[in-house]
Protein backbone atom coordinates (compact mmCIF):
# COMPACT_ATOMS: atom_id res chain seq x y z
CA UNK A 1 0.00 0.00 0.00
CA UNK A 2 1.59 3.58 -1.09
CA UNK A 3 1.41 6.60 1.45
CA UNK A 4 -0.76 8.00 -0.51
CA UNK A 5 -2.98 5.24 0.10
CA UNK A 6 -2.33 4.82 3.71
CA UNK A 7 -3.32 8.53 4.23
CA UNK A 8 -6.52 8.25 2.45
CA UNK A 9 -7.21 4.80 4.90
CA UNK A 10 -6.76 7.03 7.77
CA UNK A 11 -8.53 9.79 6.97
CA UNK A 12 -11.51 7.92 7.09
CA UNK A 13 -10.85 4.62 9.27
CA UNK A 14 -8.76 4.56 13.05
CA UNK A 15 -7.19 0.85 13.83
CA UNK A 16 -9.03 -1.49 16.38
CA UNK A 17 -6.70 -3.21 18.67
CA UNK A 18 -9.24 -4.83 20.09
CA UNK A 19 -10.95 -5.72 16.67
CA UNK A 20 -7.72 -6.30 14.83
CA UNK A 21 -9.62 -4.65 12.20
CA UNK A 22 -10.44 -0.85 10.74
CA UNK A 23 -13.12 1.22 12.37
CA UNK A 24 -14.55 4.31 10.42
CA UNK A 25 -14.08 7.40 12.06
CA UNK A 26 -18.04 8.20 10.88
CA UNK A 27 -20.70 7.55 12.63
CA UNK A 28 -24.06 5.74 11.25
CA UNK A 29 -25.70 6.60 8.94
CA UNK A 30 -23.29 9.01 7.78
CA UNK A 31 -21.07 6.55 5.90
CA UNK A 32 -20.58 7.92 2.76
CA UNK A 33 -17.33 9.09 2.52
CA UNK A 34 -16.10 5.92 4.31
CA UNK A 35 -17.60 3.69 1.77
CA UNK A 36 -16.05 5.90 -1.34
CA UNK A 37 -12.49 5.26 0.57
CA UNK A 38 -12.93 1.48 0.99
CA UNK A 39 -14.19 1.40 -2.78
CA UNK A 40 -11.27 3.43 -4.22
CA UNK A 41 -9.11 0.93 -2.25
CA UNK A 42 -10.27 -2.14 -3.34
CA UNK A 43 -12.46 -3.13 -0.78
CA UNK A 44 -15.67 -3.59 -2.50
CA UNK A 45 -17.36 -6.46 -0.78
CA UNK A 46 -19.67 -5.58 2.16
CA UNK A 47 -19.66 -8.25 5.19
CA UNK A 48 -22.47 -8.08 7.91
CA UNK A 49 -21.36 -10.21 10.80
CA UNK A 50 -23.84 -10.51 14.16
CA UNK A 51 -26.84 -8.83 15.16
CA UNK A 52 -27.69 -5.05 15.58
CA UNK A 53 -27.78 -4.28 19.50
CA UNK A 54 -30.90 -2.03 20.53
CA UNK A 55 -30.86 1.30 21.53
CA UNK A 56 -31.16 0.53 25.27
CA UNK A 57 -28.49 -2.20 24.98
CA UNK A 58 -26.07 0.68 23.27
CA UNK A 59 -26.79 2.64 26.12
CA UNK A 60 -26.53 0.03 28.67
CA UNK A 61 -22.99 -1.32 27.19
CA UNK A 62 -21.82 2.52 26.86
CA UNK A 63 -22.56 2.88 30.84
CA UNK A 64 -20.40 0.17 31.50
CA UNK A 65 -17.47 1.12 29.81
CA UNK A 66 -17.62 4.52 30.95
CA UNK A 67 -17.66 3.36 34.85
CA UNK A 68 -14.78 1.18 33.67
CA UNK A 69 -13.13 4.32 32.14
CA UNK A 70 -14.25 6.77 35.33
CA UNK A 71 -12.17 4.18 37.61
CA UNK A 72 -9.29 3.92 35.71
CA UNK A 73 -9.03 7.37 35.71
CA UNK A 74 -9.37 7.83 38.92
CA UNK A 75 -6.65 5.38 39.52
CA UNK A 76 -4.29 7.48 37.26
CA UNK A 77 -4.77 10.27 39.24
CA UNK A 78 -4.08 8.71 42.45
CA UNK A 79 -0.91 7.59 40.74
CA UNK A 80 0.17 10.88 39.61
CA UNK A 81 -0.55 12.81 42.86
CA UNK A 82 1.62 10.18 44.63
CA UNK A 83 4.41 10.34 42.44
CA UNK A 84 4.05 14.01 43.12
CA UNK A 85 4.00 13.25 46.33
CA UNK A 86 7.48 11.56 46.73
CA UNK A 87 9.05 14.47 44.01
CA UNK A 88 8.22 16.86 45.98
CA UNK A 89 8.94 15.19 50.04
CA UNK A 90 12.19 15.46 49.84
CA UNK A 91 12.37 19.32 49.18
CA UNK A 92 9.72 19.55 51.96
CA UNK A 93 11.89 17.60 54.71
CA UNK A 94 14.11 21.07 54.17
CA UNK A 95 11.78 23.26 55.24
CA UNK A 96 12.82 25.59 57.98
CA UNK A 97 16.36 24.87 57.38
CA UNK A 98 17.39 28.62 55.94
CA UNK A 99 21.14 28.00 55.57
CA UNK A 100 19.88 25.14 52.78
CA UNK A 101 18.05 27.57 50.47
CA UNK A 102 20.53 30.62 51.05
CA UNK A 103 23.65 28.49 50.58
CA UNK A 104 25.65 30.28 48.18
CA UNK A 105 26.97 28.63 45.34
CA UNK A 106 30.69 27.95 46.04
CA UNK A 107 33.59 26.91 43.68
CA UNK A 108 34.61 23.71 45.41
CA UNK A 109 33.97 20.15 44.88
CA UNK A 110 31.95 20.15 47.81
CA UNK A 111 30.35 23.19 47.17
CA UNK A 112 29.45 21.84 43.34
CA UNK A 113 28.00 18.94 44.51
CA UNK A 114 25.82 20.63 47.07
CA UNK A 115 24.89 23.14 44.40
CA UNK A 116 24.50 20.00 41.53
CA UNK A 117 22.02 18.61 44.77
CA UNK A 118 20.17 21.03 45.35
CA UNK A 119 19.26 21.82 41.79
CA UNK A 120 18.00 18.42 41.27
CA UNK A 121 15.76 18.43 43.95
CA UNK A 122 14.26 21.57 42.81
CA UNK A 123 13.66 20.23 39.65
CA UNK A 124 12.00 17.10 40.79
CA UNK A 125 9.99 19.31 43.45
CA UNK A 126 8.41 21.74 40.25
CA UNK A 127 7.84 18.24 38.38
CA UNK A 128 6.09 16.73 41.12
CA UNK A 129 3.55 19.77 40.17
CA UNK A 130 3.38 18.56 36.86
CA UNK A 131 1.95 15.46 38.22
CA UNK A 132 -0.27 16.62 40.76
CA UNK A 133 -1.51 18.90 37.18
CA UNK A 134 -2.01 15.69 35.50
CA UNK A 135 -4.06 14.34 38.53
CA UNK A 136 -6.08 17.45 38.31
CA UNK A 137 -6.72 16.28 34.47
CA UNK A 138 -7.70 12.63 35.42
CA UNK A 139 -10.24 13.49 37.80
CA UNK A 140 -11.92 15.76 35.56
CA UNK A 141 -11.95 13.33 33.03
CA UNK A 142 -13.45 10.69 35.85
CA UNK A 143 -16.53 12.81 36.96
CA UNK A 144 -17.21 13.31 32.83
CA UNK A 145 -17.18 9.17 32.83
CA UNK A 146 -18.82 9.21 35.64
CA UNK A 147 -21.35 11.49 34.15
CA UNK A 148 -21.98 9.37 31.27
CA UNK A 149 -22.32 6.31 33.51
CA UNK A 150 -25.61 7.54 35.04
CA UNK A 151 -26.60 8.21 32.01
CA UNK A 152 -27.94 11.66 33.54
CA UNK A 153 -29.01 13.47 29.82
CA UNK A 154 -31.54 10.36 30.03
CA UNK A 155 -32.75 12.32 32.96
CA UNK A 156 -33.30 15.20 30.81
CA UNK A 157 -36.80 16.48 29.70
CA UNK A 158 -35.72 18.83 27.53
CA UNK A 159 -32.97 16.54 26.15
CA UNK A 160 -35.26 13.81 25.31
CA UNK A 161 -38.32 15.83 24.12
CA UNK A 162 -35.23 17.50 21.57
CA UNK A 163 -33.78 14.38 20.64
CA UNK A 164 -37.20 12.39 19.84
CA UNK A 165 -38.36 15.15 17.99
CA UNK A 166 -34.96 14.70 16.21
CA UNK A 167 -35.78 10.87 15.69
CA UNK A 168 -39.40 11.55 14.43
CA UNK A 169 -37.78 14.11 11.77
CA UNK A 170 -35.57 11.23 10.67
CA UNK A 171 -38.22 8.80 10.19
CA UNK A 172 -40.30 11.35 7.90
CA UNK A 173 -36.98 11.92 5.82
CA UNK A 174 -35.80 8.30 5.60
CA UNK A 175 -40.05 6.92 4.67
CA UNK A 176 -39.52 9.94 1.96
CA UNK A 177 -36.35 8.36 0.14
CA UNK A 178 -38.08 4.95 -0.06
CA UNK A 179 -41.01 6.20 -1.21
CA UNK A 180 -38.29 7.75 -4.22
CA UNK A 181 -36.44 4.89 -4.25
CA UNK A 182 -39.71 2.48 -4.64
CA UNK A 183 -40.75 4.88 -7.47
CA UNK A 184 -37.44 4.15 -9.32
CA UNK A 185 -37.35 0.69 -8.83
CA UNK A 186 -40.77 0.17 -10.12
CA UNK A 187 -39.57 2.26 -13.49
CA UNK A 188 -36.47 -0.39 -14.03
CA UNK A 189 -38.78 -3.54 -13.67
CA UNK A 190 -41.25 -1.89 -15.70
CA UNK A 191 -38.04 -1.46 -18.33
CA UNK A 192 -37.64 1.57 -18.36
CA UNK A 193 -34.29 3.18 -18.32
CA UNK A 194 -32.98 5.65 -15.53
CA UNK A 195 -30.16 7.36 -15.04
CA UNK A 196 -28.36 9.20 -12.07
CA UNK A 197 -27.45 12.75 -11.71
CA UNK A 198 -23.68 11.71 -13.36
CA UNK A 199 -25.12 10.22 -15.78
CA UNK A 200 -24.36 6.48 -14.49
CA UNK A 201 -27.57 3.98 -14.99
CA UNK A 202 -29.55 2.82 -11.51
CA UNK A 203 -29.60 -1.36 -11.67
CA UNK A 204 -32.24 -2.98 -9.72
CA UNK A 205 -29.76 -4.64 -7.34
CA UNK A 206 -28.40 -1.60 -6.39
CA UNK A 207 -32.07 0.64 -5.55
CA UNK A 208 -33.43 -2.77 -3.72
CA UNK A 209 -30.09 -2.57 -1.61
CA UNK A 210 -30.70 1.23 -0.70
CA UNK A 211 -34.12 0.52 -0.09
CA UNK A 212 -33.61 -2.31 2.19
CA UNK A 213 -30.74 0.06 3.67
CA UNK A 214 -33.85 2.80 4.51
CA UNK A 215 -36.15 0.37 6.27
CA UNK A 216 -32.98 -0.60 8.07
CA UNK A 217 -32.68 2.77 9.27
CA UNK A 218 -35.89 3.57 10.01
CA UNK A 219 -36.10 1.07 12.28
CA UNK A 220 -33.20 2.37 14.20
CA UNK A 221 -34.62 5.54 14.63
CA UNK A 222 -37.68 4.36 15.96
CA UNK A 223 -36.10 2.18 17.91
CA UNK A 224 -34.06 5.15 19.65
CA UNK A 225 -37.37 6.84 19.85
CA UNK A 226 -39.13 4.18 21.83
CA UNK A 227 -36.55 4.23 24.60
CA UNK A 228 -36.35 7.77 24.43
CA UNK A 229 -39.99 8.31 24.80
CA UNK A 230 -39.99 5.66 27.97
CA UNK A 231 -37.26 7.70 29.61
CA UNK A 232 -39.47 10.46 28.90
CA UNK A 233 -42.42 8.43 30.80
CA UNK A 234 -40.28 7.24 34.01
CA UNK A 235 -39.92 11.26 34.52
CA UNK A 236 -43.50 12.00 34.13
CA UNK A 237 -43.67 13.16 30.77
CA UNK A 238 -43.78 17.48 29.74
CA UNK A 239 -45.40 18.66 32.45
CA UNK A 240 -45.94 22.24 31.34
CA UNK A 241 -47.94 23.47 28.27
CA UNK A 242 -50.19 26.07 26.59
CA UNK A 243 -52.93 25.02 29.12
CA UNK A 244 -50.98 25.41 32.33
CA UNK A 245 -48.05 28.26 31.22
CA UNK A 246 -49.75 31.73 30.79
CA UNK A 247 -48.16 35.65 29.97
CA UNK A 248 -46.95 36.59 32.98
CA UNK A 249 -46.00 33.66 34.31
CA UNK A 250 -42.76 33.82 36.40
CA UNK A 251 -40.94 30.54 35.26
CA UNK A 252 -37.71 28.92 36.13
CA UNK A 253 -35.22 27.17 33.09
CA UNK A 254 -32.15 25.81 32.86
CA UNK A 255 -30.41 28.54 31.21
CA UNK A 256 -31.46 31.21 33.13
CA UNK A 257 -33.05 31.56 36.69
CA UNK A 258 -36.63 33.32 36.12
CA UNK A 259 -37.76 34.02 33.45
CA UNK A 260 -41.20 36.25 32.55
CA UNK A 261 -43.57 34.59 29.91
CA UNK A 262 -44.27 37.08 27.33
CA UNK A 263 -46.28 34.62 24.68
CA UNK A 264 -47.28 31.19 24.57
CA UNK A 265 -47.52 28.87 21.61
CA UNK A 266 -48.18 25.41 20.68
CA UNK A 267 -44.49 24.22 21.17
CA UNK A 268 -42.61 27.06 22.43
CA UNK A 269 -42.75 29.48 24.63
CA UNK A 270 -41.24 33.67 24.22
CA UNK A 271 -39.53 34.67 27.63
CA UNK A 272 -37.88 37.98 28.88
CA UNK A 273 -34.62 37.55 30.54
CA UNK A 274 -35.20 39.44 34.11
CA UNK A 275 -31.60 39.48 35.41
CA UNK A 276 -27.84 39.97 34.47
CA UNK A 277 -26.20 41.87 31.62
CA UNK A 278 -29.00 40.28 29.11
CA UNK A 279 -31.71 41.38 31.09
CA UNK A 280 -35.23 42.70 29.14
CA UNK A 281 -33.69 39.83 25.90
CA UNK A 282 -36.32 37.97 24.71
CA UNK A 283 -35.77 34.36 23.57
CA UNK A 284 -37.80 31.03 23.04
CA UNK A 285 -37.48 27.92 25.07
CA UNK A 286 -39.54 24.57 24.45
CA UNK A 287 -42.41 23.27 27.36
CA UNK A 288 -39.78 20.82 28.35
CA UNK A 289 -36.79 23.24 29.36
CA UNK A 290 -39.34 24.86 31.72
CA UNK A 291 -38.65 23.58 35.48
CA UNK A 292 -41.20 25.12 37.28
CA UNK A 293 -43.47 27.78 37.87
CA UNK A 294 -41.91 30.81 40.26
CA UNK A 295 -45.15 33.11 39.84
CA UNK A 296 -48.25 32.91 38.42
CA UNK A 297 -49.54 36.01 37.93
CA UNK A 298 -51.73 36.09 34.67
CA UNK A 299 -51.41 39.27 32.38
CA UNK A 300 -53.62 39.57 29.36
CA UNK A 301 -51.57 40.63 26.82
CA UNK A 302 -52.17 44.54 25.02
CA UNK A 303 -53.46 45.15 21.85
CA UNK A 304 -51.05 46.31 19.19
CA UNK A 305 -51.48 49.97 18.32
CA UNK A 306 -51.55 49.67 14.28
CA UNK A 307 -55.36 50.20 13.15
CA UNK A 308 -57.19 49.48 9.89
CA UNK A 309 -56.59 52.47 7.39
CA UNK A 310 -52.77 53.31 7.81
CA UNK A 311 -50.52 53.28 5.76
CA UNK A 312 -46.73 52.62 5.22
CA UNK A 313 -44.35 52.92 2.62
CA UNK A 314 -42.20 50.15 1.87
CA UNK A 315 -39.05 49.81 -0.51
CA UNK A 316 -39.31 47.58 -3.43
CA UNK A 317 -36.63 46.03 -5.47
CA UNK A 318 -37.33 45.51 -9.25
CA UNK A 319 -35.37 43.90 -11.51
CA UNK A 320 -35.38 45.27 -15.41
CA UNK A 321 -36.97 43.06 -18.55
CA UNK A 322 -33.71 43.19 -20.78
CA UNK A 323 -31.87 40.77 -19.01
CA UNK A 324 -28.86 43.38 -17.67
CA UNK A 325 -30.21 42.46 -14.26
CA UNK A 326 -30.18 46.22 -13.38
CA UNK A 327 -32.25 46.58 -9.87
CA UNK A 328 -34.15 49.74 -9.50
CA UNK A 329 -35.31 50.70 -6.18
CA UNK A 330 -39.67 51.58 -5.92
CA UNK A 331 -41.55 52.79 -3.33
CA UNK A 332 -45.00 50.57 -2.57
CA UNK A 333 -47.67 51.87 0.01
CA UNK A 334 -49.40 49.23 1.92
CA UNK A 335 -52.53 49.61 3.57
CA UNK A 336 -54.25 47.96 6.75
CA UNK A 337 -57.27 46.37 5.50
CA UNK A 338 -57.94 44.16 8.75
CA UNK A 339 -56.76 44.37 12.41
CA UNK A 340 -57.12 42.12 15.28
CA UNK A 341 -55.54 42.20 18.77
CA UNK A 342 -52.59 40.44 18.22
CA UNK A 343 -52.75 40.66 13.63
CA UNK A 344 -52.62 42.83 10.49
CA UNK A 345 -53.48 42.19 7.35
CA UNK A 346 -51.85 44.53 4.57
CA UNK A 347 -52.51 44.95 0.85
CA UNK A 348 -50.98 47.63 -1.77
CA UNK A 349 -53.32 50.58 -2.34
CA UNK A 350 -54.79 50.65 -5.27
CA UNK A 351 -54.58 46.41 -5.87
CA UNK A 352 -56.78 43.39 -5.31
CA UNK A 353 -53.80 41.29 -4.84
CA UNK A 354 -54.30 38.84 -1.77
CA UNK A 355 -53.14 40.62 1.31
CA UNK A 356 -50.11 39.67 4.13
CA UNK A 357 -50.89 39.00 7.26
CA UNK A 358 -48.38 39.49 9.84
CA UNK A 359 -47.87 39.91 13.46
CA UNK A 360 -46.78 42.97 15.23
CA UNK A 361 -43.88 42.37 18.31
CA UNK A 362 -43.81 44.22 21.47
CA UNK A 363 -40.26 44.93 22.27
CA UNK A 364 -38.47 44.85 25.43
CA UNK A 365 -38.87 48.84 25.48
CA UNK A 366 -42.56 48.74 25.09
CA UNK A 367 -42.86 50.03 21.64
CA UNK A 368 -44.29 47.44 18.85
CA UNK A 369 -43.01 46.69 15.36
CA UNK A 370 -43.60 45.13 12.63
CA UNK A 371 -42.10 44.10 8.96
CA UNK A 372 -43.06 43.86 6.03
CA UNK A 373 -40.07 41.71 4.11
CA UNK A 374 -36.56 41.60 5.25
CA UNK A 375 -35.44 44.56 3.24
CA UNK A 376 -33.66 47.19 5.50
CA UNK A 377 -35.98 50.03 5.81
CA UNK A 378 -39.33 47.58 5.51
CA UNK A 379 -39.92 47.30 9.64
CA UNK A 380 -42.12 50.30 11.27
CA UNK A 381 -42.23 51.14 14.70
CA UNK A 382 -44.79 52.71 17.01
CA UNK A 383 -44.52 53.62 20.80
CA UNK A 384 -47.24 52.29 23.31
CA UNK A 385 -49.49 55.63 22.70
CA UNK A 386 -49.39 54.79 18.87
CA UNK A 387 -46.92 57.35 17.62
Amino acid sequence: MTDDMKRELKSAFLWSRKGQCWVSRAKEPNLWRAKQVAKKLGFIEEQREGERLSFGEQVEKTKERAEARADRYEDYAGNAAQRGEQMQKELSGYRGDITFFTQPNINSSAGRAFTNRREKIYARYHKGFEEYRKSDYFLSRAATARETAEATKYKDRAYLDRHIKECKKTVRSREKNIIKYEKILCALECGEQKTKYNGDPYTIEEVSAWIEREFELVEVAMDKQAYLENCLDELGGIQFNKENIKVGYIVSLRRDKEVEVIGTGPVNITYKILTGGAAGMTLTATYAEIHGIVKTVETKRSPHPFKVGETFTAKKHAYADDHSFKRTTVEVVYEVIKATDTTIQLRPVGTAIKPILRKPTKLHNGSWAFSIDDTYGNTFYKDEEGK
